[in-house]
């Protein structure tokens, strides 16, 4: 199967044959011989990547390396391991994300050659650019916990990080009667930080509605010295677990598991010491790291990741290289809404480089993170560099809301698969906090769509 081709939209029905494994020559629009340079390349097809090629063809030609065939919404997979959703709901075509004027080399980047303006594939291709955009996330280390990647889907050993993984989460706590459920969060980077208390609210929740809560025992442990990295937002989680009857444990680091015997290790990080505990059911929030394509090349920091200003996203060395998403150095959470806060500023900071002009759009660390907290309601924590709150509403959203809730299950998605679909849309987060009604959210989200 040829897998470097140019997407252009008047032919995406045929390029899906190209998935299948079959080909439509008579179309000489369906493949084209792919270039060796482009004036943009952009490494990941992700929600960053994709983000930021879609206002990138505008000025030139872009070539958007990504192997993989689906687009996954992360941020749904929560909702899954409670049974909520599906994970067919969280799925797209990735031909259906990357823009149609766009270049989509379906390869790995091998490695990065900054110095020689140089991208090298797996694929054995030398991919020359003007401009690199790094936006190819980080990697899960199940590894990383001795035990758990050969427990993993088994013996009620359950992750709801990467495809596939939630159905067991609920398979698992869908049948839970009685018994003792754990939840973790490592002593490393971790993307999504609030998603491994999520789910514990999320299976209190369930587990109350099925008339089994009384039998069942929930105990949060977590590597940070409090439940959540923001005080605003700690205080009001701290006292949301108790009033649910659920345990947390701090500075308490899941080091192995042993599925078979249903038994987790913890060390506490203040006196090293090791505790055993079992379980019916453990979900694992893993570790998370750089990937090598990038931590060991001359782009990465002392940490491995992608060394970046943290204000104007531009490389510390490169002037030419620019980074998005997970696998940068901005010191703020790794989340989905850190890439829609981030897609902007880049954009608008390439061009004024492209033009000779100051960089004047500033990232301000701005993330954010939905923690769902059982009962169709709904913590919005939205903060930057140092936990400032940004919070973008005209109420405390420290204080659990449906209306919150109902954003993430049922707007954000769509929103999210639209961003990336056929429109370019260019989404910050608001600059001012929204005080009136929805078409004020819509004005404020920015859109601009262009067919």
């Amino acid at each position: 199967m040829i897998s470097n081709f140019r997407c252009d939209q008047n032919v995406r029905h045929c390029i899906s044959m190209l998935k299948l494994g079959t080909r439509d020559l008579s179309n000489p629009l369906v493949l084209r011989r792919f270039a060796s340079h482009y004036k943009f390349v952009v490494a990941g097809g992700g929600s960053g990547g994709c983000a930021v090629a879609s206002n990138l063809v505008n000025h030139g030609s872009v070539a958007v390396i990504e192997p993989t065939l689906h687009h996954y919404y992360q941020p749904m997979w929560t909702l899954v391991g409670a049974g909520i959703k599906k994970t067919a709901d969280s799925r797209n075509d990735q031909i259906n994300c990357i823009p149609g004027q766009a270049t989509w080399l379906r390869t790995s980047v091998s490695s990065f050659n900054p110095d020689d303006n140089t991208v090298m594939t797996l694929d054995g291709g030398k991919i020359t650019y003007d401009y690199l955009v790094v936006a190819l996330g980080l990697e899960v280390r199940f590894d990383k916990i001795k035990g758990l990647k050969e427990s993993l889907g088994t013996n009620g050993v359950c992750s709801n990080y990467g495809p596939g993984n939630a159905d067991y989460t609920w398979e698992v706590l869908s049948s839970i009667k009685s018994g003792k459920l754990l939840f973790t969060f490592p002593n490393a980077p971790i993307k999504c930080a609030g998603a491994p208390q999520k789910i514990m609210y999320l299976a209190e929740s369930h587990l109350r509605k099925a008339g089994v809560r009384g039998s069942c025992t929930l105990d949060y442990h977590t590597a940070l010295p409090a439940i959540f990295g923001v005080p605003k937002y700690a205080e009001a989680l701290t006292k949301l677990a108790a009033d649910k009857g659920c345990g947390v444990h701090t500075k308490s680091n899941l080091v192995e598991i042993d599925g078979e015997n249903k038994t987790a290790v913890f060390q506490d990080l203040d006196s090293g010491e090791l505790n055993s505990e079992s379980f019916d059911m453990i979900h694992v929030g893993p570790p998370c790291a750089p990937l090598p394509v990038y931590a060991e090349s001359s782009l990465a920091d002392a940490g491995g990741w992608v060394d970046v200003d943290k204000h104007t996203l531009q490389h510390t060395k490169y002037k030419n290289v620019f980074s998005i998403g997970d696998c940068n150095s901005c010191p703020t959470g790794k989340t989905a809404a850190k890439v829609a806060a981030e897609s902007g500023i880049l954009y608008n900071n390439i061009k004024k480089v492209m033009a000779g002009k100051e960089m004047k759009k500033r990232y301000n660390g701005y993330t954010s993170c939905p923690l769902t907290v059982g009962d169709d309601k709904l913590v919005l924590a939205e903060f930057g560099y140092d936990g400032a709150i940004l919070e973008t509403f005209p109420f405390n959203q420290a204080k659990p809301r449906w209306i919150s809730y109902f954003m993430k299950k049922d707007i954000m998605p769509h929103f999210i698969l639209a961003w990336l679909g056929a429109w370019n849309v260019a989404w910050s987060r608001p600059s001012k906090k929204i005080t009136s009604s929805w078409q004020g959210i819509v004005k404020q989200l920015k859109l601009q769509v262009n067919y």
